[in-house]
């Protein structure tokens, strides 16, 4: 027993290994990031200028994908003249960057919808809150090796703390926000099997 409990934890650490040098970096020159809402009623869009994570994703097996994307809320840009804007959701009531200087994805599973469509389920932490996020999604192939990952998610402001005090007002700032992005990353190596040799290792 003690043999396949040894055997068992090494294979399992080297399949995290291999899992780990499969991750491709985000291309951030090629990539966006940016969220829509309406303010007064009236149609907003910003945009995040700093964020990057590594991508897990193999098109053959595409419920296998492992993604981590991680976004600077300070780079919260919404274009010239708007830079007062920018500057106010640094502060605590909004993004609170002094305190949370980083927001962050974890995808958590994947699910085929039809040719090159997907379902993507994944974890979002913003201000220290979590919320579970459900994006719809294409996936594409580049020449060069390339793939580009296309969609966007809906997600509730205020469930995360985004706009607290005198802008938990809906009719002033719209609860519903929706993130947009543009991924562009290598393609990677089918991720590996689980090891068996543990069992082997038991019977014998």
């Amino acid at each position: 027993m003690k043999v396949w409990i040894t055997l068992a934890w090494a294979g399992m650490a080297t399949w995290a290994s291999m899992v780990a040098a499969t991750a491709a970096p985000i291309d951030t020159a090629r990539s966006r990031l940016s969220v829509s809402f309406r303010q007064m009623n009236v149609p907003v869009e910003a945009t995040f200028t700093r964020f990057g994570g590594d991508v897990s994703l193999d098109p053959s097996r595409p419920m296998q994908a492992r993604a981590k994307l991680e976004i600077d809320p300070a780079s919260f840009q919404m274009g010239v003249g708007a830079e007062d804007y920018a500057a106010e959701v640094r502060r605590k009531d909004w993004f609170d960057t002094v305190r949370f200087p980083r927001a962050s994805f974890v995808l958590t599973r994947v699910q085929p919808l039809g040719p090159d469509r997907y379902e993507a389920v994944g974890t979002l932490e913003v201000k220290g809150r979590v919320a579970d996020v459900t994006a719809t999604l294409t996936l594409r192939s580049e020449s060069g090796g390339n793939l580009v990952l296309e969609g966007s998610a809906p997600l509730r402001r205020l469930a995360l703390g985004v706009g607290e005090g005198e802008w938990v007002d809906t009719a002033v700032v719209a609860d519903e926000v929706i993130v947009r992005f543009r991924l562009v990353f290598p393609a990677t190596k089918a991720l590996p099997q689980a090891p068996i040799t543990g069992r082997s290792a038991e019977r014998k």
